[in-house]
């Protein structure tokens, strides 16, 4: 049975938390960046990923900091999120090469 799939912004989420530990701005800004800009999180989008991946034991609250009287709470991803990252890519990958494989051009059948 095929494992399920990621939706792309639990996948940037996971991503942007594969490196450092960062706040919701700071997630947002890099999922920005590893999209090219095309993938802008709202905060309910955010927020949403955010539980449903510290539910599953993906990504877990690392610290909080006051900073300007708002208060910032910073998220880690987990050993079982950096697994989840890696199967996914691995199923983005292969995807990849079949679809190289379909689009690769064929020679043409020629009249003989």
């Amino acid at each position: 049975m095929a494992a399920s799939r990621m939706t792309e912004p639990t996948y940037l989420v996971l991503l942007a938390l594969a490196d450092e530990p960062r706040h919701g701005y700071g997630i947002v800004q890099e999922v920005r960046a590893l999209s090219d800009g095309d993938v802008r999180l709202g905060a309910g989008t955010l927020y949403g990923v955010l539980d449903r991946l510290v539910a599953a034991g993906q990504i877990a609250p690392d610290h909080e900091e006051v900073v300007d009287g708002r208060l910032r709470r910073y998220y880690r991803i987990t050993e079982s999120g950096s697994a989840a990252a890696a199967v996914e890519t691995e199923r983005l990958a292969a995807l990849a090469r079949r679809a190289r494989r379909v689009l690769a051009p064929r020679p043409a059948l020629g009249n003989a």
